[in-house]
C-alpha cells in the first residue's frame, strides 16, 4: 500500500482532527501544517513530525503532500481552495466550500481543469442515525416523505468564545450549510424555493455582528417542504455543544432522531452534567472514531482509488446557492425561486 501525503491547512480545532484522523489511518501520513500562527502550525506539526509553515502557499508547494484539507474559517476557502486546485492537490475542503454562487462555480471548474478530487466535508452522511433513515426512506418504509423538521443548533459558546470570526460568518452558513446538505441527501431531491427568517440582538450586544438564529423553509421539486432551524444563543448550560433533532414524515411513515441529547451515556461531575459525544468524534483506544473521522476517511479512499467523492464540489455549490437565496429572501421578506 502506497504512503498519502497529506497537508492540513489551517489548525484549530477541526484542523488537528482531521490530523488525529489521518494519522490513524493505514496508508497516509501528515506531511506539512500550515497556519498563519506559526506556533501554532509548529505545535501541531511536531505531534506527526511533519513540516511546518506559516502560510499555504509554501505548503502546497511542498512535493510530498499529495492531497490538502482546507480547515480555515468560512470566509478564507476561496483563495486557498483555488490555489491547491492549480497546485495539482487533491482537496478536501471544509464546508462551506465558498460564500458566493460566484466563488463555488470558480473552484468546482478549477478543480475539473485540473484533474483533482475535490470534496466538501458535509459528514452528516455518514452519521449513524442519519444513515439509517436514509436506508430507510430509500426502502420505501415510510413511503413519499412530505415534511421534514431539521434542527441544528450550537450553545452560545461557539460565537461568543471558540471562534474569534463569527462576526465574518453566519450561524447559517457555519452549521445551515450541513442542514442543507443533509436534508437534501435525505430526501434525493433539489430544492426550487425557499423563504427565510432572521432575528438578530443577543450576539449584536456583545458586540458580534451576526444574526442570533435563521429559519429557513424549503419548497422540493416533489412537493416536499423542510423547515431548518440554526441558532446561535442556545444558553451553555445545555448539557450538549450541539442540538441535533430531525422528524420526516411520509406518505406511511416516519422518522425521530435525536443524536445529542439522547442519552446514551450521561455524566454527572461535582461541576457538571452533560452528555459525552458517542457519534461525532469520540476518541476510542486512543484512535479518532466517529462520523466526522469517516469522512475524511472516505476522502482517502477516494484519493487512493482514485473514484468520486459521496460529496462533491458541485454539492457544496448547490448549498452555497440555497444559502444565497435564503439571505435574499430574508432582505426582501419574499419567497425565492431557484433554478
Amino acid at each position: 500500500m502506497r504512503t498519502i501525503g497529506v497537508g492540513i491547512i489551517g489548525t484549530g480545532g477541526w484542523g488537528a482532527m482531521h490530523a488525529r484522523t489521518y494519522a490513524g489511518t493505514p496508508g497516509v501520513a501528515v506531511r506539512a501544517v500550515a497556519d498563519i500562527d506559526m506556533k501554532r502550525a509548529e505545535a501541531l506539526a511536531a505531534s506527526y513530525n511533519a513540516t511546518a509553515y506559516d502560510n499555504y502557499g509554501a505548503l502546497l508547494a511542498d512535493p510530498s503532500v499529495e492531497a490538502v484539507s482546507i480547515v480555515t474559517p468560512d470566509f478564507a476557502h476561496e483563495e486557498i481552495t483555488l490555489a491547491a486546485a492549480r497546485a495539482g492537490k487533491h482537496i478536501l475542503a471544509e464546508k462551506p466550500l465558498a460564500m458566493s454562487v460566484e466563488a463555488c462555480e470558480r473552484i468546482v471548474a478549477e478543480a475539473e481543469h485540473a484533474g483533482v478530487l475535490l470534496m466538501v466535508d458535509f459528514h452528516a452522511r455518514w452519521s449513524p442515525p442519519l444513515c439509517k433513515a436514509y436506508e430507510a426512506i430509500r426502502n420505501g418504509e415510510i413511503g413519499e416523505p412530505r415534511h421534514v423538521y431539521y434542527r441544528l443548533n450550537d450553545r452560545l459558546f461557539v460565537p461568543t468564545e471558540m471562534l474569534s470570526w463569527a462576526g465574518r460568518s453566519t450561524v447559517l452558513w457555519f452549521i445551515g450549510s450541513h442542514a442543507i446538505d443533509t436534508v437534501r441527501w435525505l430526501l434525493g431531491d433539489e430544492v426550487c424555493r425557499v423563504y427565510g427568517l432572521a432575528r438578530s440582538g443577543m450576539l449584536s450586544a456583545r458586540g458580534i455582528d451576526t444574526p442570533d438564529f435563521y429559519f429557513s423553509m424549503l419548497e422540493f421539486r416533489s412537493g416536499a417542504v423542510a423547515v431548518i432551524e440554526n441558532s446561535w444563543i442556545l444558553p451553555n448550560s445545555t448539557p450538549h455543544l450541539v442540538d441535533v433533532k430531525c422528524e420526516l414524515v411520509g406518505t406511511k411513515g416516519a422518522l425521530y432522531m435525536d443524536a445529542t441529547h439522547n442519552r446514551t451515556l450521561e455524566k454527572y461531575t461535582e461541576s457538571e452534567a452533560g452528555y459525552p459525544d458517542m457519534f461525532v468524534m469520540p476518541s476510542i483506544h486512543g484512535r479518532q472514531q466517529g462520523f466526522a473521522a469517516e469522512s475524511i476517511r472516505h476522502f482517502v479512499e477516494c484519493v487512493r482509488d482514485g473514484k468520486q467523492p459521496m460529496v462533491t464540489g458541485r454539492d457544496g455549490l448547490i448549498a452555497t446557492k440555497v444559502i444565497c437565496a435564503l439571505e435574499e429572501s430574508i432582505q426582501t421578506g419574499q419567497p425565492v425561486d431557484l433554478a
